[in-house]
């Protein structure tokens, strides 16, 4: 799913609203993220496209509990169920050599050695062994390839190069 395009660019998901907690209008947060923390270091934060501030945020067994300025009863935090907690890109921190947001590689053309087109990422997935690139070809037939040198390269931040063998 790609994310919606704004004034700054793109914005990236940090976390999802999973339901109410309590009734004093605090959700329960299934983070993407590393942690809670990085959610509370934005000022600027779009819960279902609405911009709303962050009241209170801790962590939780599950991901994270938090309160959005504005949501005060149980009914209006179970109307966020299902959205989206996004931050424009730019706003996050930048990033150091050889490193990269999954976001930014989604939509990224993919071409093999010989620079003939492969189709295009749709997914990066991580299991736990590593990414994975989610590749559609033209024909709408998709792959699953590890992101790895030699099979699956970021040539600048313009395309993927793909060893076709991994394609299916």
């Amino acid at each position: 799913m790609a994310a919606p395009a704004t004034a700054h660019g793109k914005r990236i998901a940090l976390a999802a609203v999973a339901g109410a907690h309590g009734v004093r209008g605090e959700v329960r947060l299934k983070l993407f993220a590393e942690s809670a923390a990085s959610l509370s270091a934005h000022k600027r934060l779009f819960v279902g496209g609405n911009e709303l501030a962050l009241a209170t945020l801790r962590p939780d067994a599950k991901g994270a509990v938090a309160r959005f300025e504005g949501v005060a009863d149980r009914s209006a935090a179970e109307a966020l169920r299902g959205s989206l907690v996004e931050v424009d890109r730019a706003a996050l921190p930048p990033l150091g050599p050889g490193e990269f947001y999954h976001a930014d590689i989604i939509g990224l053309p993919c071409v093999d050695r010989d620079g003939a087109a492969r189709g295009s990422v749709v997914a990066v997935e991580n299991f736990g062994a590593g990414d994975l690139l989610e590749i559609e070809g033209a024909d709408g037939r998709r792959s699953l390839i590890p992101f790895r040198p030699g099979i699956a390269d970021l040539e600048g931040d313009q395309r993927i190069v793909l060893d076709p063998e991994f394609l299916a």
